[in-house]
């Protein structure tokens, strides 16, 4: 198989069409969440780490991350683009660490976090649990970044 490169102009235009909300995976999470607890609020900017969903009344926030993007374990998490790979890795590592200490604040101020990981929609049973646990526990103080 031939690769072919992008050109820069392509290529930024590209990486411009990349959306940081209503993403198809934020949207699916949103779908399977309405009918187990409505009310969420969206892209609260006033919340650290600006959560892709959050219930402001319970302090709880939930992030719907991009495998690549924030460097999961998985497959697609795990692939590096070829052309400029040390621009990547460096991206993602940033990433990651803007995400620790996000799920840090949060915890000091009392929220709760989960995050949702892009190929988690791969089993949308499993996930529906996963949120219908994570809304109904009205524990506090736990993160939970898997």
């Amino acid at each position: 198989m031939v690769r072919k490169t992008i050109p820069p102009p392509d290529r930024s235009a590209i990486m411009r069409a990349v959306r940081s909300r209503d993403t198809a995976p934020e949207l699916a999470v949103r779908r399977m969440l309405h009918p187990i607890a409505p009310g969420y609020r969206l892209d609260r900017r006033d919340i650290p780490g600006r959560p892709d969903i959050a219930y402001v009344g319970r302090k709880l926030a939930i992030f719907v991350h991009g495998c690549f993007w924030h460097g999961h374990d998985c497959t697609r998490g795990a692939r590096v683009p070829k052309n400029n790979r040390d621009y990547w890795l460096a991206k993602v590592a940033r990433n990651r660490v803007r995400d620790e200490r996000t799920m840090t604040e949060l915890a000091t101020r009392g929220w709760r976090a989960l995050v949702i990981w892009e190929c988690e929609l791969k089993q949308p049973d499993d996930l529906r649990r996963r949120l219908a646990a994570f809304v109904a526990d009205r524990r506090g103080g736990e993160n939970s970044p898997t």
